[in-house]
């Protein structure tokens, strides 16, 4: 049928609002990227929100021959989730959850991650079977939809092993729920024919002895070539045959809408230990024997794997020390007792005694150093892919041997992908089961590049199934990579299963056509991504998405990876001049989608396994769209006359407040709100919990024989912003700040001219650098003095304010941010009474990138009863003065805050930055305060 797509997009725009439906240059190109090395840009992305939309999606599609792609977190691996049709985007509109008995089941809609599922479950001691390194990211939809496994579930343990029941969304839009006798009995009725043939296809399988037995055999290892087919064997009733594969189809027969899994008990003790091998053979060798003992993982990294990560927090230095062939095995053991875990640890060490290692072996079981060792192997393939040169691209494989032929089949991989030349190519993963990654970083932009490629990836074949009878996909999916490979691997008899399920479940080939099953031998070396060099800051992406889940606009407008990928092709269609008016139409709409909605606040970097500070990037973008000379004088204006200015913002504030106080919230709000929008959003949004001016503090009398002295710097927006009109406590911050360090028995000391002095933030955000630093050495050589050549600690009562001063003053200089000072200096001098009160309290960004959420928590629950830190909650998205012109992103980011703070009751919420606090207020309906405010209303003097 050929593809109608007006008529498609004109009645679909009926029933799904188009604020959700993408056709734009922009969008289609960036939600139509995942983490593969493929691209197909979609025709129309869809954001569905219910599976009545789904339903009605598909019935549209069928009647115009519009070809579907499901998608939820766009983490995998083997382009399987890229479409140039329709794509379905089922991400963060599909959250909801369903906590069974003691934990035992959970239910859960496509959009949650795996990471995220693994937190709600902590509390019953339960979590997820599989245990993907992209778990983080990677949401529940394309962890069943691709069978993913992971590093201590194997086979035993996987999704096909652990799901229970499942809503299933047909081709034809009809939903069965697997759980539901109703349901089942109303679908043998309508899809009798279908149910028969399902019964067919088992009773064929199970009269062909040698396909039975092929199918056991290729089943005993990791194994997602192809479609799942072993529930032909499983299983004798047709819907748990129907359910079963559905489980690593990657969207080619349906759609989960929900699925319930069976967790899985989280043990009580575990131990880790990351061992040091002579060469690989003999690490494979270890590990085969290791296997007989009590060891639930055993993850392998070879010397490059070790390279690429060598200098991230945690890993020893002595492993930059270690020559070629070294190899490592990161061994984990579990256990009900201490007692039990020695045990076991002595068992292993018995097997591990007898190989050649380079360093002795080690157990541990220190939380922080174990989370830090699996960190690291969780970051390896984007670490590697960020070794890569400049424009090449980053492919990953999965395979897996039978574990009697691990040492031999490893070894011989290895001499493979040297022998063609690929130095840096690396081996990692799930050595107990048998299962490798190898990474290689090939550049596609010379034919004989691509000639190189493609017998590598047939000796690959020849290797891994002619000699050893393996799986070409382990874990990660056929997609289009190995998809003309599948047949070779399985045999006549098998593959023409699959092409029938195929066949029953989506006659039309409407559902992710080309994946898995697809007739064109060439289509793994067709349609690659153009990673063209941008910035030294984001060059080294390699589209990974494991950004996504700390950017806040992800979702929204764009996430970080989206961002790159907008620019890459933007100075791809520069350098080439191909497309001139679609390179106009994507700078036009970045500027609002990449850049004025991008916070700017660095998070992306947390999560990124190569730290991309992608804000940092957007900031080098905006430098360049204020090199205009009236624009630099006028930044130039502002930093010279601080003071001035602050004058002028005070006065604003006050007369903008008492208007408040006149004329109510309601009719001021009102008025406010239609200036804005016959500005076209130029003015500011106001909120009723917009702050009054205040004047700065006085310098006070310094008694020199007191040995306790801090300097205090009231950050610029502290002597500026005061209360709103709201706040229970109207004192000004730096006021309260004050009282609270001289209740500890401190002589405040506060630097000269401190009206005029700035940290540079406000100008480092929009591009303004030079005046950024102005600014900073400004504050500096005030801190400087007034500490008494850096003698006494600094205190700074906003955090961004702390943390870029501490990016870019002096060492010597100790500076302290709110929370950081009090647990350091004030814990001890004041007497703590906790108030029977429930509060929220809020990381901003500044705080998570400086490791200081743990001690705001600390130091909230020294003076509240009760403390909620609600999860899913990141950066607030303010950022500065840009959630009073872009408030839509500051919603966007607290959308999920006021639903905690009304479940748990909570009367106050405590944060450490005003304009933070302004959006917090706003956004969760309870008035939030710097956290020096709650210390000092529940401590006196000791």
């Amino acid at each position: 049928m050929e593809r109608n797509f007006d008529s498609f997009y004109q009645e679909v725009k009926g029933y799904v609002d188009t604020s959700r439906l993408y056709v734009d240059e922009l969008r289609r190109l960036t939600y139509g990227t995942d983490a593969g090395f493929y691209r197909l840009n979609p025709q129309i992305v869809v954001r569905s929100n219910s599976e009545e939309e789904v339903q009605q999606v598909l019935l549209s599609a069928s009647k115009y021959g519009m070809p579907v792609t499901f998608r939820a977190a766009g983490t995998s691996l083997a382009g399987q989730s890229i479409t140039d049709s329709v794509l379905i985007i089922a991400g963060k509109n599909w959250e909801k959850y369903t906590i069974h008995g003691q934990g035992e089941l959970i239910s859960v809609q496509p959009g949650l991650t795996g990471a995220r599922v693994n937190q709600l479950l902590k509390p019953y001691g339960r979590k997820l079977g599989p245990d993907p390194a992209s778990i983080n990211s990677a949401m529940i939809g394309g962890i069943v939809m691709n069978n993913a496994s992971g590093m201590n579930c194997g086979t035993h343990e996987n999704s096909y092993q652990t799901i229970h029941s499942a809503r299933i969304i047909f081709a034809d839009g009809t939903l069965l729920d697997t759980s539901k006798d109703e349901s089942r009995e109303a679908f043998m009725v309508s899809h009798k024919v279908f149910i028969d043939k399902v019964i067919q296809l088992r009773d064929r399988v199970q009269n062909n002895k040698e396909l039975k037995q092929r199918i056991i055999k290729k089943y005993s290892i990791k194994n997602t070539t192809g479609l799942s087919i072993n529930p032909f064997v499983d299983f004798t009733d047709p819907f748990d045959i129907i359910l079963h594969l559905m489980v690593g189809s990657e969207g080619t027969l349906g759609f989960l809408s929900e699925i319930t899994l069976k967790t899985i008990k989280e043990p009580n003790c575990k131990s880790t230990s990351m061992m040091y091998f002579t060469d690989i053979r003999t690490a494979c060798e270890a590990v085969v024997e290791m296997k007989k003992e009590p060891v639930f993982s055993a993850e392998m990294l070879d010397r490059v794997a070790l390279k690429s990560v060598e200098n991230e927090k945690g890993i020893p230095p002595f492993i930059k020390n270690f020559g070629p062939d070294v190899t490592a095995i990161l061994i984990e053991t579990f256990g009900d007792s201490p007692k039990e875990i020695g045990e076991n640890i002595r068992k292993i060490i018995s097997v591990t005694d007898r190989y050649s290692m380079v360093k002795p072996v080690e157990f541990t079981s220190d939380p922080e150093l174990y989370q830090q060792y699996w960190n690291i192997r969780k970051g390896v393939f984007p670490a590697v892919g960020g070794l890569r040169e400049t424009g090449s691209t980053c492919i990953i494989e999965d395979v897996a041997f039978h574990i009697e032929d691990l040492p031999a089949a490893t070894k011989e991989l290895q001499e493979l992908i040297s022998r063609f030349g690929y130095k840096d190519g690396v081996i990692y993963g799930h050595a107990l089961e048998g299962n490798f990654h190898f990474i290689i970083n090939q550049n596609f932009n010379k034919p004989e590049e691509l000639d190189i490629y493609q017998k590598f990836m047939h000796e690959v074949d020849k290797l891994v199934v002619d000699k050893y009878d393996g799986s070409l996909k382990a874990e990660h999916g056929t997609g289009r990579n190995m998809a003309p490979f599948v047949k070779h691997e399985w045999g006549e008899a098998a593959y023409q299963l699959m092409v029938d399920v195929k066949d029953l479940f989506d006659p039309n080939c409407l559902l992710n056509p080309g994946v898995i099953i697809n007739a064109d031998p060439n289509c793994y070396i067709k349609n690659f991504k153009h990673l063209t060099p941008v910035h030294p800051i984001v060059d080294k992406c390699i589209e990974c998405g494991f950004c996504e889940i700390n950017c806040l606009t992800a979702g929204f407008s764009l996430s970080a990876r989206q961002r790159t990928v907008t620019m890459r092709e933007i100075t791809r269609l520069i350098d080439t001049n191909q497309d001139p008016a679609r390179q106009h139409v994507l700078e036009q709409d970045f500027q609002y989608y990449g850049m004025d909605t991008c916070a700017g606040d660095g998070l992306c970097a947390t999560s990124c396994p190569v730290k991309i500070d992608t804000g940092k990037f957007i900031k080098v973008l905006r430098a360049k769209q204020v090199v205009d000379p009236k624009l630099q004088k006028q930044s130039q204006w502002v930093a010279d006359h601080f003071y001035t200015v602050g004058t002028l913002i005070r006065g604003g504030l006050k007369m903008v407040n008492g208007v408040h106080y006149v004329m109510g919230a309601s009719l001021l709000g009102g008025i406010a709100s239609t200036f804005r929008k016959i500005s076209g959003n130029k003015l500011p949004q106001w909120t009723p919990w917009m702050p009054t001016g205040v004047s700065g503090p006085k310098p006070l009398s310094v008694n020199p024989n007191n040995p306790l002295k801090v300097v205090y710097f009231p950050s610029c927006i502290a002597q500026t912003m005061g209360a709103a009109k709201r706040d229970k406590d109207r004192r000004p911050l730096h006021i309260v700040t004050q009282e609270l360090l001289m209740k500890a028995g401190y002589e405040v000391i506060y630097p000269e001219n401190m009206s005029s002095l700035c940290c540079g933030t406000p100008w480092e955000s929009k591009g303004f650098e030079e005046h950024a630093n102005q600014k900073s050495s400004e504050l500096e050589a005030a801190l400087f003095k007034a500490s008494n050549r850096g003698e006494y600690p600094i205190l700074c009562d906003t955090s961004p304010c702390l943390y870029r001063m501490r990016k870019v003053m002096e060492p010597k200089l100790k500076l302290y941010e709110p929370v950081e000072f009090i647990d350091t200096f004030l814990m001890d001098k004041l007497q703590f009474e906790k108030v029977d009160e429930v509060v929220t309290i809020h990381s901003t960004c500044s705080t998570t990138k400086m490791g200081l959420t743990g001690t705001l928590q600390r130091v909230a629950e020294a003076c509240a009863c009760k403390v909620v830190l609600p999860d899913e909650v990141g950066c607030c998205g303010f950022a500065g003065d840009r959630g009073f012109n872009f408030p839509e992103v500051n919603a966007y980011a607290l959308r999920k805050l006021r639903p905690v703070v009304e479940k748990e009751k909570a009367i106050a919420g405590y944060s450490n930055s005003r304009t933070c606090e302004i959006g917090l207020s706003e956004n969760s309906g309870i008035p939030y305060a710097s956290i020096i405010y709650l210390v000092d209303r529940v401590t006196s003097s000791k």
